[in-house]
């Protein structure tokens, strides 16, 4: 089995919710570290994924709400520093891949499954293999725990309780 590590300046982990139920809130975590073991990268079956996202890095281009999103109503950076993800089993669907593994939010583990589209295999001008891949998956933020809300006087609710979570890497072999 090969390491691989995420090229950072090329790579985000990034979220959408929907906000009063008309526009979503996209964010994203600044900080998070990956450990891909993969006999062969352009083949995922082979691969052992584990990431940890640390939450306190929470960035929605909104001060107010990145510390309203770390507090006890949300996130409780405090007690539950990093959310982490860590790969049960891969599998090939046609062209693509089903990544599932254990997430764990806010002390809760439950089993979801990304969408990987494999993005190809090229080399950098410094000879180096990169590799790339898109990930995304839907939770239902309120099983793990994040039920703050609040009724609007127009109907529905200020935050949505789908999450898209999206993943973009590029990978190179670890020096």
């Amino acid at each position: 089995m090969t390491k691989w590590t995420v090229d950072q300046s090329h790579s985000s982990v990034g979220f959408e919710v929907k906000h009063m139920m008309v526009s979503k809130v996209k964010g994203q975590f600044e900080s998070y570290t990956a450990d891909v073991e993969a006999a062969d990268l352009t083949d995922l079956t082979t691969a052992s994924i584990s990431f940890k996202f640390d939450v306190a890095s929470i960035s929605t281009r909104s001060e107010d709400r990145d510390n309203h999103l770390r507090s006890a109503d949300f996130f409780d950076v405090e007690n539950n520093p990093t959310i982490d993800f860590v790969s049960t089993s891969i599998a090939k669907d046609g062209e693509n891949f089903k990544v599932t593994g254990d997430l764990t939010i806010k002390d809760v583990t439950k089993s979801v499954t990304f969408d990987v589209e494999f993005g190809g295999k090229g080399t950098n001008p410094w000879g180096v293999a990169v590799y790339g891949f898109e990930a995304e998956a839907k939770i239902n933020r309120e099983e793990f725990g994040l039920t703050w809300n609040a009724a609007l006087e127009t109907g529905g609710v200020l935050v949505g309780k789908d999450i898209k979570i999206k993943v973009e890497l590029e990978l190179n072999p670890a020096a």
